[in-house]
C-alpha cells in the first residue's frame, strides 16, 4: 500500500499553516485576551515517555503505513483503518458527520455510511468536484437542512434526504474564496470567504455582509455562534449579526468546537510562534488555557470532546485529558512529521495523520 498523504479541512489546515509563518513575521498585533483568559506564558513540555491509566504509549515504525485510525472507546485506544483506502501519492481529505463520512483522494469523492465498524467506500459524484491538489478543494459540510458541497470557486451544492442527488443552492450569490457554510438552529445561513462573512434571514433569497475579515468555520451553542478568523476567535449573540474578538493575539484562529457546557479553540499566539488551546465555559465571554499539559507546537490541529474526554490531535501524536484539560496524556504516538487531525462522527472518533508543515 502506497503513502498517503492526508489533508484535513476541518480546518484548513495547510492553509492556516502558512497564514500562521508569515502572520508571525507580519501581524504586530498584541496580545489581547478576554479578561479572565489565563496568561500564555509558562508553557511547559509533558514526558512523552509516561505509562498512563489507559496503558503505556504504542510505537510506531518510522516509516508512515499506518493513516487513518478509528476509536469506539472515546479516544483510550485506536485501530488502523487504513487498509482499502486507495492507493496515491497525492493528499486525501477527510469528512466526517453524524450518518455520513467522506473521503476526496486522486480526484474522486468517496462515501461510507458512518454507522459501519470498518468504512465500506464507494464512488460518490460531486458536481464542481476540484482536486484535492489545490488546497482548498471541494469540501462537505454537514447543515440542519442537508449535508452541502462546496468549493473555493463559490458553487454551492446541497444533498437531503428527498433528494437522489446533488443539486446547486444559492446561484443567486456566487463569490469567490469560499470557506465555509454553515446553518444556525434557526435557519439563518452564513457564508465566510476570504473576504467576510455574509448572512440569509431568508434562505438565501438575500444576502448581507456582517464580517469584513475572513472567516474558516462557525460553530453554535445555546444561541452563540463562535468563529474562527483571520484576527483570532470571534463571537456573535444576536444571530451573526454583530462579531466582538474574544481571542486575538496577533494570528489567525485555527480551530472551534461544541463541547459539554461551552465551546473549545485553537488559535495562533504570534508572540510565542505556537499554537494555544482553549475552553470557554460562559458562552464564550471569556476563556482558559488548557494546553499546559501538552509539549508546546505551532502545529496542534483539532479539539474534539467524546463522552468526558477531550481529545486532541498533535504532531507528538494523540493526547487524551479526563479532566477538561488540567492534564493529558498521549494515548497514541506521532508518525514521524505528521499530525493528528480528530474527527467525530456518533460515539467514534477518527484520526487522520496528515503533513504537520509547509
Amino acid at each position: 500500500m502506497k503513502k498517503l498523504y492526508v489533508f484535513v479541512p476541518a480546518l484548513p489546515v495547510l492553509v492556516l499553516l502558512v497564514l500562521n509563518t508569515f502572520i508571525s513575521k507580519e501581524k504586530q498585533t498584541g496580545d489581547n485576551i478576554t479578561p479572565g483568559t489565563k496568561s500564555v506564558t509558562g508553557v511547559t513540555h509533558c514526558d512523552s515517555s509516561i505509562t498512563v491509566p489507559f496503558g503505556p504509549v504504542a510505537k510506531v515504525n518510522t516509516v508512515p503505513i499506518n493513516i487513518v485510525y478509528k476509536s469506539a472507546d472515546g479516544g483510550k485506544t485506536w485501530q488502523d483503518i487504513s487498509e482499502g483506502l486507495p492507493e496515491t501519492d497525492q493528499p486525501v481529505v477527510f469528512f466526517a458527520g453524524e450518518t455520513d463520512l467522506y473521503l476526496h483522494v486522486k480526484n474522486e469523492m468517496y462515501r461510507s455510511k458512518a454507522n459501519l465498524k470498518t468504512p465500506v467506500w464507494e464512488k460518490e459524484s460531486v458536481p464542481g468536484l476540484q482536486s484535492e491538489s489545490f488546497w482548498p478543494s471541494t469540501t462537505i459540510a454537514f447543515n440542519h437542512s442537508g449535508i452541502t458541497a462546496f468549493n473555493y470557486d463559490g458553487g454551492i451544492y446541497q444533498k437531503t434526504p428527498a433528494t437522489a442527488g446533488w443539486i446547486p443552492v444559492h446561484q443567486n450569490f456566487k463569490k469567490r474564496a469560499l470557506r465555509t457554510t454553515f446553518e444556525t438552529a434557526n435557519g439563518t445561513l452564513l457564508l465566510g470567504y476570504d473576504h467576510g462573512l455574509y448572512k440569509s434571514a431568508d434562505k438565501g433569497k438575500n444576502w448581507k455582509q456582517v464580517q469584513r475579515d475572513q472567516v474558516m468555520n462557525v460553530v453554535e451553542f445555546e444561541g452563540v455562534l463562535i468563529a474562527a478568523s483571520w484576527n483570532g476567535i470571534i463571537r456573535s449573540e444576536d444571530n451573526g449579526e454583530h462579531w466582538q474578538e474574544v481571542i486575538n493575539e496577533g494570528g489567525v484562529g485555527i480551530a472551534i468546537e461544541c463541547i459539554n457546557g461551552g465551546f473549545a479553540a485553537i488559535s495562533y499566539n504570534i508572540k510565542t510562534e505556537t499554537r494555544r488551546v482553549r475552553i470557554s465555559l460562559d458562552r464564550g465571554k471569556t476563556w482558559q488555557a488548557i494546553d499546559t499539559g501538552l509539549p508546546p507546537s505551532s502545529f496542534i490541529t483539532s479539539i474534539k470532546q467524546m463522552g468526558n474526554y477531550l481529545v486532541c490531535g498533535h504532531p507528538d501524536g494523540i493526547f487524551l485529558s479526563s479532566d477538561m484539560g488540567k492534564t493529558w496524556t498521549k494515548v497514541h504516538a506521532g508518525i514521524d512529521t505528521k499530525a493528528f487531525s480528530i474527527h467525530a462522527s456518533g460515539n467514534a472518533l477518527y484520526a487522520v495523520a496528515g503533513n504537520a508543515g509547509c
